[in-house]
């Protein structure tokens, strides 16, 4: 009976401890104010508009034009990127498509999602999305796997029509991300998130005070900050599987070692 209740205790303390695990690897809903959201498009990475996670940032444009954004991704989440296209009144078949790319300006593939779509003449809008693969803490320096860092989409039409050129477009753009936890941790992670201009050594001032600082030229990150990537729900389990395993072995052992005595008493004792 005491054995019994030793693992009752040892499984509901499983429970409690796995549920805040469990309960973190789902999205969660954004707090961000869309009315201070971006409302304008950059037109190369360097002038590329940043926005958080979570908000909806719009632009307006014309045909034939490069919208850039970018956003902050840290290891763990899988970004899904959207957006919207609105057309104008009149037009004729276009192909509209997003591409997103890293802190190196590696286009990332996507997993799945619409990244292009055709508008049929005269449609009024054209929905994408780009789901990424999830974003890892450490990479091999041959391999192209998403790394954390600021990460670029860039908008465009690729099929157009010479009479559709220069016409009034509208974009909305949103991205939010999924945390997988420890299921994509690696051992390993960057010294430094990919965030363009980290490693730039700012000029020093008069009393040399400024020569150490880098001169970031991204300000954008993630709200809870970057992540030191050592840390996962892979060690709550880890930690949890250890004690069921000492607690098994327990269980084990006064299972088999008897009443303590010997079933025969040997003669003349």
């Amino acid at each position: 009976m005491r054995i019994t209740h030793v693992l009752s205790a040892a499984l509901l303390a499983v429970g409690l401890a796995a549920g805040p695990a469990v309960a973190d690897s789902s999205p969660s809903p954004s707090a961000t104010d869309d009315s201070k959201a971006p409302t304008r498009a950059g037109t190369s990475f360097r002038t590329a508009t940043e926005i958080d996670q979570g908000e909806q940032a719009t632009a307006s444009g014309s045909t034939g034009d490069y919208m850039y954004w970018s956003f902050p991704a840290d290891a763990g989440q899988r970004p899904t990127v959207k957006a919207t296209v609105k057309l104008p009144d009149s037009h004729s078949a276009e192909t509209w498509q997003i591409d997103v790319y890293d802190g190196l300006r590696r286009r990332q593939a996507c997993q799945y999602g619409a990244q292009s779509r055709t508008a049929a003449q005269g449609a009024s809008s054209v929905e994408l999305a780009c789901v990424l693969r999830t974003v890892r803490a450490w990479s091999e320096p041959w391999a192209n796997d998403p790394l954390p860092g600021t990460y670029y989409i860039r908008l465009t039409v690729v099929n157009l029509g010479a009479s559709d050129l220069g016409q009034p477009v509208g974009a909305e753009v949103r991205v939010d991300s999924k945390d997988i936890g420890g299921s994509a941790a690696v051992d390993g992670s960057l010294a430094k998130p990919l965030v363009p201009g980290i490693a730039v050594k700012s000029e020093s001032g008069d009393d040399g005070s400024d020569s150490a600082k880098p001169a970031v030229l991204s300000g954008i990150e993630p709200g809870d900050g970057w992540s030191s990537g050592w840390w996962t729900d892979r060690w709550v389990w880890t930690a949890l599987g250890g004690v069921l395993a000492a607690l098994a072995g327990i269980g084990g052992y006064a299972l088999t070692r008897g009443s303590g005595r010997p079933s025969r008493v040997p003669p003349g004792v």
